[in-house]
């Protein structure tokens, strides 16, 4: 039982995640105090606020409600949001559109099928030979050259 526990928890996935989630905590709570340092004062001064705009609140019927800390939060949330996507995910999105692109290039043999002449069964387009009836089929020359085989020469 503990041999199991001990193989997942060294899988190199579940090490990744770890570091990872260190990492995104880390660079949360840097984009958190950068909110609460620059931006939610300049927000506080544009709006004529005492220059914290996260100590905003109002009270109704004695129960203060810090509206100030949401919008501070909302807005780290915001710009941790938009440096992950421009900084993460579009540079992966690129690679791996880069990657697509190549294997797209190598055709799949068999995804393109027709019917045989003699039994109308399915067959590969390049197939010379019917799987299910065994007749001789003349291979389509329009796939033969997707996948960049010769003709064949009777």
């Amino acid at each position: 039982m503990l041999n199991g526990f001990k193989d997942f928890i060294l899988r190199g996935n579940v090490i990744s995640m770890a570091i990872g989630l260190a990492v995104g905590a880390a660079f949360t709570a840097v984009v958190t105090g950068f909110s609460n340092a620059f931006i939610t004062p300049l927000i506080g001064l544009a709006t004529r606020g005492t220059g914290d705009f996260s100590k905003a609140s109002y009270e109704v019927d004695g129960v203060v409600f810090p509206y100030g800390l949401f919008i501070a939060a909302a807005i780290a949330f915001l710009i941790t949001a938009a440096v992950l996507y421009f900084c993460v995910v579009v540079p992966m999105a690129k690679v791996q559109n880069r990657f697509t692109k190549e294997q797209e290039e190598a055709v799949d043999i068999k995804a393109a099928l027709r019917d045989c002449p003699r039994c109308f069964s399915e067959i590969p387009a390049i197939a010379s030979r019917c799987g299910h009836c065994t007749s001789e089929v003349e291979p389509d020359p329009e796939a033969l050259s997707l996948v960049k085989l010769p003709a064949q020469q009777h």
